[in-house]
């Protein structure tokens, strides 16, 4: 049986310079990121909730160095990797995802 979705909006994954726009979805159990763009290699992504050690806003970059926007969360995981998203709204993400 599959998790009731908690949260839905699109978001834009971010890995060093390279961006990829998609569907950001959050259950009780996952993070799920699915990209529009397949070709990029950027997802889709699942991450269990249970593996995060912290989740808290960040800048947005452009060129992977130039901070271009608040709007983005970094989410930290227990094994020391992190992925970052440009979100509207990343307080209520941080909020949500803490708990």
């Amino acid at each position: 049986m599959q998790d009731a979705t908690l949260k839905s909006i699109t978001a834009t994954v971010q890995n060093g310079v390279a961006k990829a726009d998609g569907k950001f979805w959050i259950t009780e159990t996952d993070i799920h990121f699915s990209p529009y763009n397949k070709g990029y290699g950027l997802g889709p992504l699942k991450i269990e909730r249970s593996s995060i050690s912290k989740v808290e806003k960040c800048s947005g970059k452009g060129a992977g160095i130039l901070p271009i926007t608040s709007d983005a969360i970094k989410v930290s995981l227990l094994d020391g990797s992190t992925f970052q998203f440009i979100v509207s709204n990343p307080n209520e993400l941080v909020v949500l995802l803490s708990k």
